[in-house]
């Protein structure tokens, strides 16, 4: 005997969420020990945090807190045309996803995880918001990671003597950076343009129903979109910058600055899994770092910390807000 529809939602409701919830924490606690050089990491982040660091500690954390909730402002805003969203639900949204996209490259399935705050027959369309939102904060990356590279391109050029094209490199990289972040901006601020395109390309009338909420942001709405995520940026880095000074890492601040952007650009741009990424992030701050510095081992503590409290922690926390969702409304 066929189940009604709405048994079928129910159930969906009553199991979907446990279910997500073991396998987003296994997944992460996998993840976790297989990592290399973990417990050395482990060890030099205690003995760190200890004594006169540990008021800076508390401090990474409150910015990690104040990095994520400036990312849920960050969505409610975009999701104003579409839907009314409490900062409280966004910020629920936005950890769900980041649960759910700790497991996939680049962290698609975010998208996923935010549309289950968004109403039935919007989320598709939440997700083209969504969408706007990467863009915005790939938009920053793209700028002060270039921005990194000039400023920083003569210590680059020197980082591997065998390559003797290495300068040239750098200025194609340089220029590639600015272009593209500059194409990407124009469309940001022209988003109709997107929509005709894709009516250009005579996308079924049932998709290109779902770009067409992309009409309704106005350039002011674009514009504190980007200016929140330029601030979810600077938190990062500051967060950032505090870690290595608690790992003794010996850097000025101006340097580590534009240091963390390249290395930022870099994890944007290679395509890797967020529960992969400590080692290639680890492996990109040593030979960054050690421009400035000799502590490796501090160096990769802090990457390794970084990493811990910027997206393991949230995604922890995200994992058990899945228990309370509700994928399907089960009222009509």
């Amino acid at each position: 005997m066929k189940l009604p529809d709405k048994s079928i939602k129910i159930l969906f409701n009553r199991v979907l969420g446990p279910l997500l919830f073991i396998w987003i924490t296994w997944s992460i606690y996998r993840q976790i020990i297989c990592q290399p050089n973990l417990d050395a990491s482990f060890g030099y982040i205690k003995e760190a945090i200890n004594g006169k660091f540990a008021s800076q500690f508390l401090l990474i954390l409150v910015l990690m807190c104040c990095n994520w909730t400036v990312e849920a402002r960050k969505w409610q805003v975009l999701m104003a045309p579409l839907q009314q969203i409490s900062l409280w639900h966004s910020l629920k949204a936005v950890l769900i996803g980041l649960a759910l996209g700790m497991n996939t490259p680049n962290r698609v399935g975010e998208y996923g995880g935010r549309m289950m705050y968004v109403k039935e027959g919007l989320r598709i369309s939440s997700v083209a918001l969504t969408i706007i939102g990467s863009l915005s904060q790939l938009i920053v990356t793209l700028v002060l990671g270039g921005a990194g590279l000039l400023i920083q391109h003569y210590r680059l050029a020197g980082i591997s003597a065998d390559i003797e094209l290495m300068p040239l490199w750098l200025q194609i990289t340089e220029w590639t950076v600015f272009v593209f972040a500059a194409v990407l901006l124009l469309f940001y601020f022209r988003l109709d343009w997107m929509v005709r395109g894709l009516q250009v390309l005579k996308l079924r009338n049932k998709w290109l129903q779902y770009f067409e909420v992309l009409k309704n942001l106005r350039v002011t709405i674009l514009l504190r979109v980007l200016s929140l995520s330029a601030c979810r940026y600077l938190l990062f880095v500051y967060a950032y910058i505090l870690l290595l000074q608690i790992m003794h890492v010996d850097i000025y601040a101006h340097e580590a600055f534009w240091l963390i952007s390249i290395l930022y650009l870099i994890l944007t741009l290679v395509p890797t899994i967020a529960l992969l990424e400590v080692g290639l992030r680890g492996k990109a701050a040593i030979m960054l770092f050690q421009l400035s510095s000799t502590n490796v081992l501090g160096i990769y503590a802090a990457s390794t910390g970084i990493w811990l409290i910027n997206l393991v922690i949230p995604a922890l926390v995200g994992s058990a807000l899945v228990l309370g969702l509700k994928i399907y409304n089960t009222k009509r």
